[in-house]
């Protein structure tokens, strides 16, 4: 049997298509976090990466013990934020927030950033606002 090069090219073209599809999809899964809870946690900044796909907060927060556990927070892409008025330095290393979060389904230390109200009152959303 011999292959037609359009024929092979275009199944070529129509699986590249389908994993790209489907590559994308995954990439705003929400399956990780519990979509119906919100958790308030209080704590410290102790990074922020202003990195692409998305941003990521790290709070240290002191436990029921009074020892410090590591949170992280997946926030929106820093180019949306941007376009809401955030900027790299939004947060800095050591600003004490009280954060919102949808938490990680598996219970671990984290979750989807909702909002944050800054040690002088203003309040950070997902969607970039503040007041």
């Amino acid at each position: 049997m011999k292959l037609n090069t359009p024929s092979l090219a275009m199944a070529a073209v129509m699986l590249c298509l389908l994993l790209v599809g489907t590559t994308l999809s995954a990439h705003h899964s929400f399956s990780a976090f519990n979509m119906d809870s919100e958790e308030t946690i209080t704590g410290k900044v102790r990074q922020v990466d202003w990195t692409n796909p998305h941003i990521w907060i790290w709070l240290d927060v002191a436990n029921e013990d009074g020892e410090e556990e590591t949170w992280g927070m997946e926030g929106m892409s820093p180019n949306y934020l941007a376009r809401r008025g955030w900027t790299k330095d939004t947060l800095q290393t050591g600003d004490e927030i009280t954060a919102t979060i949808r938490p990680m389904k598996d219970g671990k230390k984290g979750g989807m950033f909702v909002r944050t109200t800054l040690g002088d009152g203003t309040t950070l959303t997902m969607g970039g606002g503040s007041n």
